[in-house]
């Protein structure tokens, strides 16, 4: 399955995503070679900000070379970078001869205003080197608007064989981000066992590509014993998560960033108040052989416009109440493997439309398949889910892939569903729940992405009474339920 190869696939990304500063790019005959595969601008800048790096160019070859262009790729407004080869300012540099074995020295310099709001975050750019017809690059990376910036260092891994070097920002004692500035994460930020990172009411997390926040230590594997992520935001005052693209058309465009992952070991985490938006995956909880105490706690949430999953489960303990997931571009809700969960008043929508989707909104499931092709079975011991929507585009929103060799403890009690009067679950195991077909008139307007219920909605008033407490006695909006509660993270408001 592609979730069981997800784990793999981040620790790739770890180990290969560095800039070295021994690197020496491969190349083909009569191709260069670099000291850095790229170029970060890492000073915090407080007013001008302006900066000197330096890379060398080789030519590893038998023979000489004509380096044809040196040049910046991308539009350089108000010069931004500005480029010295050996010595000499340009803008464009052509046919230099670099002998065998000799070297060149290029030298980058950037000058930001960190005060001007319209400056990205990030400001990119690359390096394009032409020869014999072929080009390289080098990725250019400066830091823009002044804000608290994460970025990857050396983290060096004693094996039996080798020294292994990932690098990631490392948290290594409990850390506390505030509002007053934003918190861009460049690379992964890993907070390690026993540590905790607080993120305060009202912060702003922009993470630029395949960039993401790790809760525990994923290179530790049997080692990584806890790591906690409490987001206390509030209403009005929420935690955000995003990407690092400012401009109108990233505003709501998914896969942006990675992710937030609860890794294995991590534990008492708790997720209150934030939006989580525009990135690949939500929230991962790969947390197994934890049973205890929840390994999250996720209230009065929204995870919207992921590419791939909004809240992705694995053999955890996850409750979670006044949620809102939308628009993923395959599943809002996976629990994958087992284990242990409860959701209470939460919307799970999704209207997903930059692809098609052939997958449900929901799926479940208490077993996997190993690389040896055999089977292995992880008991679902409880997935609850009280006074929900299950809703979306797709004819039926609920895939349940059952072991019967295997506990598979599921109930929807109070929900409203969206299924296929043909689908092939028949006898869902539900109490008092509400099976629909057709969405028309459950939402104020699905397709422009107001979940709220409309006026004529068939979730009014149809919830579970008895299922009250002070913690849902308000819906995710801060609107008071009554004594015959909506369905869903909203109530009805008159």
């Amino acid at each position: 399955m592609v979730i069981r190869n997800f784990f793999i696939v981040i620790l790739v990304c770890l180990a290969f995503s560095s800039c070295r500063k021994d690197f020496f790019a491969e190349s083909g005959p009569g191709q260069l070679s670099f000291s850095n595969d790229s170029i970060l601008f890492d000073t915090v800048f407080t007013t001008i900000g302006s900066a000197t790096k330096k890379f060398v160019v080789y030519n590893n070859n038998n023979n000489p070379v004509t380096i044809e262009t040196i040049r910046l790729l991308q539009d350089n407004p108000s010069d931004v970078y500005r480029i010295n080869v050996d010595g000499m300012p340009i803008e464009q540099s052509q046919n230099i001869k670099l002998a065998h074995n000799d070297s060149l020295f290029i030298f980058i310099e950037v000058t930001i205003n960190p005060n001007n709001q319209k400056t990205p975050f990030l400001v990119n750019n690359q390096l394009e080197f032409t020869t014999n017809g072929k080009t390289q690059l080098i990725d250019l990376v400066a830091f823009g608007q002044n804000a608290n910036f994460y970025i990857p260092s050396d983290n060096l891994f004693i094996t039996d064989k080798d020294t292994i070097n990932f690098r990631y920002y490392s948290i290594s004692q409990n850390t506390t981000w505030t509002k007053e500035k934003p918190h861009v994460i460049y690379g992964y930020v890993i907070v390690e066992p026993k540590a905790t990172l607080t993120i305060e009411e009202g912060a702003q997390i922009y993470c630029h590509a395949n960039s993401g926040l790790f809760i525990g230590n994923p290179i530790l594997g049997s080692n990584n014993d806890g790591g906690t992520l409490n987001v206390n935001g509030s209403l009005g005052n929420e935690v955000v998560f995003q990407g690092d693209r400012l401009e109108d058309w990233y505003q709501n465009a998914p896969g942006q960033w990675s992710q937030i992952w609860l890794c294995a070991g991590s534990k008492n985490s708790t997720i209150n108040y934030a939006i989580i938006r525009n990135g690949t995956v939500g929230i991962k909880a790969d947390t197994l052989g934890n049973s205890s105490e929840p390994t999250l706690k996720v209230n009065n949430t929204i995870i919207e416009n992921m590419s791939d999953i909004g809240l992705f489960a694995q053999g955890s303990y996850v409750t979670g109440y006044n949620n809102l997931i939308r628009n993923c571009g395959r599943y809002n809700l996976v629990l994958n493997i087992g284990g242990r969960y409860q959701f209470d008043h939460c919307t799970f929508s999704n209207y997903y439309n930059y692809s098609s989707r052939n997958t449900p909104n929901l799926l479940i499931n208490n077993y996997y398949e190993d690389v040896n092709e055999n089977i292995q079975l992880r008991p679902l011991t409880k997935a609850h889910f009280t006074n929900c929507i299950i809703d979306g585009s797709a004819a039926h929103e609920i895939e349940l892939q059952n072991n019967s060799n295997s506990e598979f403890n599921y109930i929807f009690d109070h929900c409203l569903i969206k299924l296929h009067p043909d689908s092939s679950i028949s006898n869902l195991n539900q109490t008092n729940s509400i099976k629909v077909n057709s969405s028309s008139s459950i939402f104020i307007n699905s397709q422009e992405q107001d979940f709220q219920l409309s006026d004529n909605s068939i979730a009014i008033d149809a919830g579970k009474a008895s299922l009250m407490n002070n913690a849902l006695s308000l819906d995710i909006l801060g609107n008071s339920r009554d004594g015959n509660p909506d369905i869903g993270a909203y109530e009805k408001v008159d």
